[in-house]
Parts: structure tokens; C-alpha cells; sequence
């Protein structure tokens, strides 16, 4: 009865007066515009490894790590990018600035089609990083912005799911253009991928640029009456206006628990993903120690890792707004799901021609792609944490989660999941373990420390709650 009594209550939320049609105003043109784009973002991201495999390696020669190198260099211009693009929406209006960003990066997407050279894709991907830089972090930065904490956590979700959608049809679309476009005018199959994404990406850009509604204090939007802009500033915690750039605010981030808790957390939860964010089932079927498999093959079966990866995003982020946004549960999830994952491919590999050693991968590679839960659930996590710090304070933080992230990305990949380690990635599986561990580590000690903090807060408010009523009763008396 209990359970179903709060099934029934989580279902049917009460809104204020005109609030329920709010929320479905905002989830129409907030959540439209970022899935869309973020789903652009990913599909770009994941093709690069599918041209890999679909004719690119041959066509441009690549050797070695080459491939990893491009992911780095990427990587570079993505963290870079990270904070002065957050910090960049206090003053660059977010319809503008998300919109920008997209058509330069679909344009980079576009000139790669024109590569001859692997240091050519290197300095396209660089900048191509700054410009996908915003879209990550930016997105939970509104989000957060826009949606209360009981409504947050799906709303990550489905985001985050769409950029899961674009990995996962990534894959059918390169089979497509293989088959009905290579050669087309001259142009390998591949190639064809690069021109098609960017022009898929342009008409979003300007469907943003309309209809993108900023944030609560902001918002010119044409749909929104004054009573639901005033009904949407009313339902998240006052903000402050002021300029972040300053040494106060700087001194405030790097001294805050807040800050560091946060950027570790996704440091490490981040390098739990290193299985499908590297491409490591692209790589093992490209270099599988008994079997050729077709381009189709090598593009079609991957895809299934995406797919796991939105159903446990969907679940999970969903399952902890029913639950009080208990957001810490997913980092004991992926911990045991990473140490688990990588000793199917360790033993696997000691019988590499073993029919039965192809299937454990295979099993390992796919279950590996639920660890995609943690980018919503850890992210909300951090809105939650920040709900009633300054606004510029959230953003900062939330960039620095992936600034870090990436920072060590930029090596990390190269050092533990090289091109050249495929099939069996053995050093990535040990290290894959060890920041298994670590991440339930450390969600155990960012927990507590989090629901210590919200006591406190919560003990404050009611003191100070207590003190405006007893001065409020003294002065009627008197």
C-alpha cells in the first residue's frame, strides 16, 4: 500500500495554478532544442570512430594511435573550452550563444569531409572541441536554471538520453551511406557522414536561435505570459545578478567542498565510461583474432551499447527522482558493473579463439554501456547539491566536473586504451577496476558530506525561520 500510495503520488504531482501548463511549455522548447542538439553533438562524436572503421583508416593512412591522438586533440579544445563557455552565458544571451556554437561546430563537421591527412582531421577536431564545449554543461546549467529537484532528474535523463540516440543511429546511418553513397561524386562513403551531419545540424541551430527561451530572469519568450515568467522565477531559489569575474568568486570556487567534491566525483566516474566513449567494441570487432567482420557489421553491432546505455540513463534518472533524488546509488551501480565488465573481457582473453570468449565480450561491452546512467544522475546530483548557491557559482562548477573529466581524458585514452592495445585493452581493464573502486569511494564520502550539508542548511533556515517570528510577535505585542 505504501509503495503504491507514493507511485500514485509521484505520477500526479500538484502544481500551483497554471504551473502544469509551464512545465509543459518548457519541456517542449527547452528539452526539443537541447535533445536535438546534444543529439547532433553525439551523432558527430561516434562517427568519427565509424568512418574509422567504414574506410577512413585506409583512405588516410592512419598508424599507431592516430585515431586516439584525434579523440585527444579534440579533447584539448573541449576543455578549454569548458568554463569560459559556461561563464559565457552571464553574458551572452543562451539563444544566441548555443545556436553560434552549433553552426561552427557544423561547419567543422562539414570540412572534414575535405581531410586528406590525419593531422588534418586533428586540427579540425581541436576546434571543433571548443565549439561543442557549451553544450554539455550549458544544458544542466539550464536545466537547472528551469526545473525544480523533483522534476530535474528526468529531465537530465532524456537529455543525456538523446545524445545516446545520435551514438546509437550513428551507426545505422554510416551502414546507410556506405551502401547507397560511396563513390557518389568522388566521395568515399565516410566522407559522405561528415557532410550529411553538418547539414543536419544547421536547421537546429536556427530553430534555437527562435525559440530558445534563456533562463527564468532572462526570457524574452513569446510563448510564455508575464504570469508564467513570474510563476517560473518563483519556482527556483533567487538567484544573484552579479558579474562572476571577479578574485572573490574565483577564491570561493577553489575553496569550496562543493567544488572539488564534485569535479573528483566526475574525474573518476567519467573514466568509467572509457569503455564505450573510446570505442572499444568498434576496435575489439575490427581487430577480432578470428573473424572479419563486414563494414555493416562493424558499425550495426556496436550500436546495441548505446542502447543500453538510454535505458539505464531513462531508468536510473527516473528511479531516483522517486526516490528523493538518492543520485549516490548509481556510483555503487557502475562500480560494481566496471569491476564486473572488465574481469569478463580479462578472462576472455586468456582463450582469444575460444568461440565462448567472443560472447563474453560481447556481453561485457554491452552491460559496460549502462555505466552512461552516471552524465544525468551526476549532474542532477550537482544541481541538487547546488540548488541555493549563486547561479554563476552552479555553472562554474558544473564546467569544472567536465573540464576535469576531460583534462584527464586527454591522456588517459591514449595511456590505457590506444588503438594499438586492441583486441584486449589489458591495461585499461586493470585500470578500469581501480577506478571502479574508487568512484564508490568516493560517492560514499560525497554523500555523506552532501546530506550533512543540506542538514545544516535545513537546521539553519528553521533557527532563522524562528528568530523573524518571535521579533515578528514582539513587535505586534508592543
Amino acid at each position: 500500500m505504501a509503495m503504491g500510495s507514493k507511485l500514485r503520488e509521484y505520477f500526479r504531482v500538484e502544481y500551483q495554478p497554471g504551473e502544469r501548463v509551464l512545465v509543459q511549455k518548457i519541456d517542449f522548447f527547452i528539452l526539443t532544442f537541447c535533445c536535438l542538439s546534444y543529439f547532433t553533438n553525439y551523432l558527430d562524436r561516434s562517427n568519427i570512430n565509424n568512418a574509422y572503421v567504414s574506410g577512413m583508416k585506409e583512405d588516410l593512412g592512419f598508424v599507431g594511435d592516430q585515431l586516439n591522438q584525434i579523440t585527444t586533440c579534440f579533447t584539448v579544445g573541449y576543455v578549454i573550452g569548458q568554463v569560459p563557455a559556461n561563464l559565457s552565458l552571464h553574458y551572452i544571451k543562451p539563444r544566441y550563444f548555443f545556436p553560434a556554437c552549433m553552426v561552427v561546430w557544423a561547419g567543422l563537421t562539414m570540412v572534414t569531409a575535405s581531410a586528406q591527412k590525419p593531422q588534418s582531421i586533428m586540427a579540425i577536431r581541436f576546434f571543433q572541441g571548443i565549439a561543442e564545449a557549451t553544450t554539455f554543461v550549458g544544458t544542466h546549467y539550464i536545466l537547472g536554471s528551469w526545473y525544480t529537484e523533483r522534476e530535474l532528474g528526468k529531465r537530465s535523463g532524456i537529455f543525456t538520453a538523446s545524445g545516446l540516440v545520435g551514438t546509437m543511429i550513428g551507426g545505422f546511418i554510416q551502414t546507410g551511406i556506405h551502401s547507397s553513397l560511396d563513390g557518389r561524386h568522388g566521395l568515399s562513403g565516410w566522407r559522405w557522414l561528415f557532410i550529411i551531419d553538418g547539414i543536419i545540424t544547421l536547421p537546429i541551430a536556427l530553430y534555437g536561435f527562435i525559440f530558445f527561451p534563456d533562463t527564468p530572469s532572462t526570457t524574452k519568450a513569446i510563448y510564455l505570459t508575464e504570469t508564467e515568467k513570474a510563476l517560473a522565477i518563483s519556482r527556483v531559489p533567487p538567484v544573484s545578478d552579479q558579474s562572476p569575474i571577479s578574485w572573490s568568486f574565483l577564491k570561493k570556487s577553489l575553496t569550496s567542498w562543493f567544488f572539488w567534491g564534485f569535479v573528483v566525483l566526475w574525474i573518476i566516474a567519467g573514466e568509467t565510461e572509457s569503455f564505450s566513449s573510446n570505442a572499444l567494441l568498434n576496435l575489439y570487432l575490427k581487430s577480432h583474432p578470428t573473424t572479419k567482420y563486414t563494414v555493416s557489421q562493424l558499425n550495426n553491432y556496436p550500436t546495441a551499447v548505446a542502447a543500453v546505455g538510454i535505458v539505464s540513463t531513462l531508468f536510473w534518472a527516473t528511479l531516483t527522482d522517486f526516490i528523493g533524488g538518492r543520485r549516490y546509488l548509481v556510483g555503487y551501480f557502475i562500480a560494481v558493473t566496471g569491476v564486473a565488465t572488465s574481469a569478463m573481457i580479462l578472462a576472455a582473453s586468456r582463450d582469444p579463439t575460444n568461440p565462448q570468449s567472443t560472447a563474453v565480450v560481447l556481453g561485457a561491452y554491452y552491460w559496460a554501456g549502462s555505466v552512461y546512467a552516471c552524465q544525468a544522475t551526476f549532474f542532477a546530483w550537482a544541481n541538487d547539491a547546488l540548488r541555493y548557491e549563486d547561479a554563476m557559482f552552479r555553472a562554474v562548477v558544473l564546467a569544472a566536473m567536465n573540464l576535469g573529466n576531460n583534462a584527464v581524458n586527454a591522456w588517459w585514452s591514449i595511456v590505457f586504451y590506444g588503438a594499438s592495445m586492441a583486441p584486449w585493452f589489458i591495461r585499461g581493464m586493470w585500470a578500469m577496476i581501480a577506478m571502479s573502486i574508487m568512484l564508490a569511494i568516493w560517492t560514499a564520502i560525497l554523500s555523506y558530506t552532501t546530506a550533512r550539508h543540506e542538514t545544516l542548511r535545513k537546521t539553519e533556515l528553521s533557527e532563522s525561520s524562528g528568530v523573524m517570528h518571535e521579533k515578528n510577535q514582539t513587535h505586534e505585542s508592543s
